[in-house]
């Protein structure tokens, strides 16, 4: 894949999609809100009226119809006649990501708050995230805390990735624990348009793109930001596309992860320390090598592993980082529930500094 090519592409058009909205002299609202819609007549309405509802009234909603064959198109151009400030982009079936793309062209606002079909954003939510880009002008994208709902129905998972999600609100625990896992609900977020037009939008590489978004900020040394308030209801249903499209699979994230680790962490690196010895563990030893990277050892807690070898590396104990060799970098790749905070402790008693000598992928 050209990720390269691809962004410049995205970039060109965009740049030409702005520089005729500034033609045009129209009044620049002070934030975008960006709704791709596809068949989700059903809840459609509740989400506009949810933005309909907002306490800062500064607003524009590009609502990019994506070839819907249920009556979405028509809830929104009924939106749309009774508010000015909704706009409807009717576009061709051709996936979330060319909607995205194709709404963005159309935001003029220097601020674009992301919105799904299928969810609330509570009366605060851009009053709050506003205030928040405008008292920080060096952050490129900020998020808040989200709520799952309909309660009766959020399956155990969705619950332990909120929990997570929330628990993670200061810069510094964003970045920390930024290959762990998207830090952030896509449709929570408010970002600045320009910074992510630079960027060339969103891209479609087969893995989830508001995750590969955040990873290009994240090289080009974007901050980030998120509101510690729940300011949006995230609903969950078994047909929520991020449960239906292959894009969102664990080893499409895997992929993700490993391509930015790449050009980041690992770049210029030869050998690394694998902590994890179990699927994880595995997996990234398999995906190191692809790329040239040679996993030195891996470290294990489970003493049934140590002494072994996963191919031409030991298993060994966590002991052996009392001699860390300087310029050791670990990765740690362990998805047992719980074990990334006693792994974290570990390490930092070892004298290790977290992004610097080790950085978490599980």
């Amino acid at each position: 894949m050209n990720l390269n090519k691809d962004s410049r592409n995205n970039q060109r058009r965009i740049a030409r999609a702005n520089v005729g909205a500034k033609i045009i002299g129209m009044k620049i609202p002070a934030v975008s809100v960006l709704l791709p819609v596809y068949n989700s007549e059903v809840f459609l309405e509740e989400a506009l009226l949810s933005i309909a509802a907002q306490t800062f009234g500064d607003w524009e909603c590009i609502v990019v119809d994506d070839g819907s064959t249920d009556g979405s198109a028509t809830v929104a151009d009924g939106f749309a006649s009774r508010d000015s400030r909704i706009k409807v982009v009717k576009n061709k079936h051709h996936g979330l990501v060319a909607a995205l793309n194709a709404g963005l062209e159309r935001c003029r606002a220097p601020l674009v708050a992301r919105m799904d079909a299928d969810d609330i954003s509570l009366p605060g939510r851009l009053a709050m995230q506003a205030a928040l880009m405008e008292s920080r002008p060096e952050i490129a994208l900020c998020g808040c805390l989200v709520r799952s709902f309909p309660e009766e129905s959020v399956g155990e998972g969705m619950l332990l990735y909120e929990n997570w999600l929330n628990s993670i609100v200061s810069e510094e625990e964003i970045r920390r624990d930024f290959f762990v896992e998207s830090p952030f609900a896509h449709p929570s977020v408010m970002f600045r348009r320009e910074t992510v037009s630079r960027l060339g939008g969103y891209a479609d590489h087969g893995w989830p793109e508001d995750y590969d978004l955040w990873m290009r900020l994240f090289a080009g040394g974007a901050r980030f930001a998120k509101a510690p308030e729940t300011l949006y209801l995230w609903r969950d249903y078994p047909e929520r596309m991020s449960r239906t499209d292959r894009a969102y699979t664990i080893p499409k994230f895997r992929k993700l992860k490993a391509h930015y680790l790449l050009q980041s962490y690992l770049k210029g690196r030869k050998e690394v320390t694998v902590w994890g010895a179990g699927r994880e563990g595995r997996w990234w030893q398999r995906e190191l090598i692809i790329a040239g990277v040679t996993p030195g050892r891996f470290i294990d807690v489970d003493a049934k592993k140590i002494g072994q070898r996963l191919g031409e590396a030991p298993i060994v104990g966590p002991g052996v980082l009392e001699k860390r060799l300087t310029g050791d970098f670990i990765v740690v790749a362990v998805g047992a529930r719980g074990a990334r905070l006693l792994i974290r402790d570990q390490l930092l008693e070892y004298g290790c500094k977290e992004l610097e000598d080790f950085v978490f992928l599980a």
